[in-house]
This record gives C-alpha cells, structure tokens and sequence, in this order.
C-alpha cells in the first residue's frame, strides 16, 4: 500500500519538479543568474532546436509520467506485470534527462564566460526519477501481495 501511494503521490510531484528552479544562469560572473527550469529550458528548446526539444521533452516530461502511470496500472491489476520492463525503460530513460542536465553545467562552466549554479528543483527532479525508480524494483517484488 505505501508503494501505491508512493508512487501516486509522483504524478503531483513530476509537475512541481518541472516548474522548480533546476539552474541559476547567466553571462558573467557580473551579471544576474536567471533561474531555469524544465519548462523554461523547453519553451526555449522550442524556439531553437525543436529535435532537441522533442528528446528532452520525452525524456524530461513522458517517460516519468507515462512510467508512474503504468507503474499504478500494475500495482491495482490493471496492467499486466509483463509491462514491468518496459516501465523500467522509460525510468532509465528519464535519468538520461538529468545527465542532460549536468552535462550542460559542466560544460557552461568549463567555458568560463558563463557563471551556472545548481538550484533545489534539480535536486527535487533527481530525487523523484531515483524514488520512482526505487519503486519500480521495490513494486515488481511486491506485485501480487496484498497491500
């Protein structure tokens, strides 16, 4: 049961994290640090590179969601556990979103002509793709169990 709730409580968390700042950027060390975060970094994508933005908008925003959902299909029996797998996938695939991420800030640092610093919503988005995956390795055992 705490694994269902767990687990629902994602699909309010997901959006929270999107919207929360991930990066403090800005051009200088002289200037102010705009905050940045999924969804502004998306609606940005999408003025520049709409095939970047398509990838980050899968792995950033449906893999997790699409994940949560049909994790909560299996665990009330409306999803057959074969689908596990493939559930799996898609948290893995979200991960690669966070990498996208961090790569970014190594390399605006690397430059020097950019001062990046990392805010609470990246954490916060971190540590919801790893509790989801943690359910899902968790869910897949207790699948089956009542609770």
């Amino acid at each position: 049961m705490i694994l269902r709730l767990a687990n629902l409580s994602l699909l309010v968390l997901f959006p929270i994290a999107w919207f929360a700042p991930l990066l403090r950027a800005g051009f200088l060390p002289l200037f102010g640090l705009s905050e940045i975060s999924v969804v502004t970094g998306l609606q940005e994508l999408w003025r520049t590179d709409i095939f970047l933005a398509l990838v980050v908008t899968a792995f950033a925003l449906f893999a997790p969601y699409l994940k949560t959902i049909g994790l909560a299909l299996v665990h009330f029996g409306w999803l057959d556990t074969r689908a596990t797998p493939w559930l799996m996938l898609l948290g893995k695939l979200a991960m690669a979103d966070i990498f996208l991420i961090a790569l970014y800030i190594v390399v605006v640092k690397g430059i020097g002509l950019a001062r990046v610093e990392t805010a609470w919503g990246l954490y916060l988005f971190t540590g919801l793709i790893l509790v989801s995956l943690a359910i899902s390795a968790l869910g897949t055992r207790a699948v089956g169990r009542p609770g």
